[in-house]
């Protein structure tokens, strides 16, 4: 069963920060997930949200900014005075801190192939690719990265299951499909549809604990959650 450290220990740490990451690993996280964004002079940066608004000191769009004004901004503060001074790491900076460790690395949209090959030849630069999970919710995305090295892991992130879920399961030939919580609860038909094929299923966020029973008898693979070390002691008992 893995336990997903979403955007690193972000109960503990702000998301998608190298003190995040850090904590990930000490809490007993087998993935570590993060999200990864580029900015308008090709710098692929760790950082979930469109804008830098919400969890850093900065302003705007990522994609619109040059990496120097993503990297003057504070990503700790807003999430404790503990960590003012925390910054939105570089791709590079979290391979490198994460070198020993498994990655469920999202490309956030909107992502071009040479930005997409960018982060691939990341991967292999810091010799991660092997134990790096590439996804995305946008199914294009995914074909990049299959386009840009037909043998590095693909997952699909969804929003719900829909119709084509399956289909684009198949066309992807991702190792991973994963969806919300409130879908592996309230379609079980599609999650076994899923692990006949092979595929694992992770659903995010799994912050309730009253749900890590049924999910995992539900036949997921592993977890995605803020609560990496209360997960993994449960998980002991």
């Amino acid at each position: 069963m893995h336990i997903v450290a979403h955007r690193g220990y972000s109960a503990l740490a702000p998301e998608n920060t190298l003190p995040a990451f850090a904590a990930a690993v000490l809490g007993g996280a087998t993935l570590i997930e993060f999200d990864v964004r580029t900015t308008a002079d090709d710098v692929p940066v760790v950082i979930h949200d469109r804008t830098l608004d919400r969890t850093t000191s900065g302003s705007g769009h990522v994609w619109d900014l040059p990496y120097s004004e993503v990297a003057a901004a504070d990503a700790g503060s807003w999430f404790s005075p503990a960590y003012a001074g925390t910054r939105v790491p570089t791709l590079a900076a979290v391979l490198e801190l994460l070198a020993d460790a498994s990655l469920l690395l999202e490309i956030k949209p909107p992502a071009t192939l040479p930005q997409v090959k960018t982060i691939v030849s990341l991967l292999d630069q810091y010799g991660l690719r092997e134990r790096t999970i590439v996804q995305s919710f946008d199914p294009q995305i995914v074909r990049l990265v299959r386009e840009v090295d037909p043998s590095v892991r693909r997952g699909l992130l969804r929003l719900r299951f829909e119709a084509d879920t399956l289909d684009l399961a198949d066309e992807l030939d991702v190792v991973c499909l994963n969806p919300s919580t409130a879908d592996v609860l309230g379609d079980p038909g599609t999650v076994t549809a899923l692990v006949a094929r092979g595929i694992d299923v992770m659903p995010w966020t799994a912050n309730d604990i009253a749900e890590w029973g049924p999910l995992i008898r539900g036949g997921v693979a592993g977890l995605i959650t803020d609560r990496v070390a209360e997960l993994t002691g449960w998980l002991a008992h």
